[in-house]
């Protein structure tokens, strides 16, 4: 797999205001799975996540699951103070199952990491790369890139049962994995671009 790193000049608006957006976050990515079954236990068993709260829409047959980083001891046991401070966490995970895709043959969710290209990933921090993902391989996870393959090392991916794809990283490593070499020492290839256009540096992980 490749990482496109895109060097250009970001313009920040000042027209913003910083007070009316302080209380903002990034609150939950929704995935479409196949197979509720397989795709929970692999986001509670393998990645460890917790299931903070199921949402049925019978009319409309289908079924959202929340999963984030928090204590099951945390989670609200009235379902109205539970569904206030499910859409409260940080980052969570919406899985989205429509009712009888489990047993439709033909159907296959896209990931983005095909062509047509389109959604890349989501990432998950841990403290150790090597530990976490040998935890992976015992639980039996598809890997994409384990840590000490390609060009760049103390970074893996992994797949779940849909396919989509996990960045496993740890926050110190990132430092230098996201300062590219100032000449071409990685394999990469450097793109020709037009006067005006971002140059793109691939680099082959």
């Amino acid at each position: 797999c490749q990482v496109v790193i895109i060097k250009t000049t970001l313009t920040i608006s000042s027209d913003v205001d910083v007070l009316s957006v302080q209380d903002y976050m990034l609150q939950q990515t929704m995935l479409r799975v196949k197979d509720p079954a397989r795709s929970l236990d692999f986001y509670t068993r393998v990645l460890g996540m917790t299931l903070l709260q199921k949402i049925d829409f019978p009319s409309m047959r289908f079924t959202l699951y929340f999963l984030g980083f928090e204590k099951k001891s945390d989670i609200p046991a009235d379902v109205r103070e539970r569904t206030a401070w499910t859409f409260s966490r940080h980052a969570t995970i919406e899985l989205t199952h429509n009712w009888g895709s489990e047993s439709d043959e033909s159907l296959a969710y896209h990931n983005g990491n095909t062509m047509p290209n389109g959604f890349g990933h989501i990432g998950i921090s841990v403290p150790d790369v090597q530990a976490a993902c040998r935890v992976f391989e015992e639980q039996g996870a598809t890997f994409i890139k384990k840590p000490q393959s390609g060009k760049m090392k103390d970074l893996a991916f992994i797949q779940d049962p849909d396919g989509y794809w996990i960045e496993i990283l740890n926050p110190n490593k990132m430092v230098s994995l996201m300062s590219p070499p100032t000449r071409d020492t990685s394999g990469g290839n450097i793109q020709a671009t037009a006067a005006g256009e971002p140059q793109k540096k691939i680099l082959k992980l």
